[in-house]
């Protein structure tokens, strides 16, 4: 597969003596949809200015569509898009001259520009009110523009900043269908950083996950959590500090272990070990388990397990 991204080593600090933000990080991204997961502080945002070169690595290197990442930030500039997550709107301006402008700045031909903004902001479903200022539109409108600004002058490669962010259940289940309709129609690359991992299921085929600066998992997504683990739902009875003792026990053996206020216990369980040894664990602890079944597991499943084991080393 064609690597459009890549990167070597990279670090980045934002001062003498403060901690790595980017951690040694190597990559390989190649053409398709991508989900950029991490808690807050993880990195995300820094790693993906570095990609956009509003940053240059304190070491390291690498390359977006073939340009390196710090001689060739213009080239790399002109062929993406970008949707931040802050409102960076001009306040003054309505929707249409605003894109064009943008169009512009990114090298399009001022007529071009005017013409592919109407056809951007129609295809994201903005044509009633493109002529309106953009301070009058609400949260979700905004998020709309944000996204019709980066498509204007048809970039190769797309980074979403949050792009649901704000949005009702309505309007974010447009958002996400326009973004699956960019990757598969327009045959568009695309990240996504995002902290929804339901966003990032239903419209990426991989995911990078990040934490303390550093990739602790790069897989496909329809791989999740089930290579290394079985995911299993259990619920106990017994003593409270035997229940402790039971689950304590199961975190020593390298297992995820996530409760809700309903008294199930959700369970990843390493592949190379017996799922029968659960009910030996639960023996020696003085407890019995009440319901015990097996269930597939989720991008959470995947999340919490990967974040979880960086943040115990």
């Amino acid at each position: 597969m064609k690597k459009i991204i890549e990167l070597q080593n990279v670090n980045f600090s934002y001062g003498r003596g403060k901690p790595k933000a980017i951690d040694n990080v190597s990559l390989g991204i190649g053409e398709g949809v991508y989900g950029l997961l991490g808690p807050n502080g993880a990195g995300k945002t820094t790693l993906m200015k570095i990609l956009l070169g509003f940053l240059e690595p304190s070491s390291g290197g690498g390359s977006v569509l073939g340009f390196d990442i710090t001689t060739g930030q213009k080239a790399v500039r002109e062929r993406i898009g970008y949707m931040p997550e802050s409102d960076c709107l001009m306040p003054g301006m309505d929707a249409v001259t605003l894109t064009a402008y943008l169009g512009e700045l990114s090298g399009m031909p001022k007529q071009e520009a005017m013409k592919r903004a109407h056809e951007v902001l129609y295809y994201v479903g903005l044509e009633e009110a493109r002529y309106r200022k953009v301070e009058t539109y609400s949260a979700g409108m905004k998020q709309r523009l944000k996204l019709a600004q980066a498509l204007v002058h048809d970039p190769k490669l797309l980074f979403l900043d949050e792009p649901s962010s704000g949005m009702d259940p309505k309007g974010r289940k447009e958002m996400l269908e326009l973004i699956k309709d960019i990757a598969g129609k327009e045959s568009m690359n695309i990240i996504i950083s995002t902290h929804l991992l339901p966003d990032v299921e239903y419209t990426c085929e991989h995911v990078i996950i990040l934490n303390k600066g550093q990739v602790v998992y790069e897989r496909d997504v329809a791989a999740k959590a089930e290579e290394k683990f079985n995911r299993f739902e259990i619920k106990i009875q017994g003593e409270a500090a035997h229940k402790e003792q039971f689950l304590n026990r199961l975190k020593s053996l390298d297992c995820s272990v996530n409760s809700d206020d309903r008294g199930m216990h959700t369970v990843l369980f390493p592949k190379d070990q017996a799922p029968r040894s659960l009910f030996k664990i639960a023996l020696e602890a003085n407890i019995q388990i009440r319901h015990f079944q097996q269930s597939k597991a989720t991008l959470e499943d995947t999340f919490v397990s990967a974040v979880g084991a960086n943040n115990d080393n």
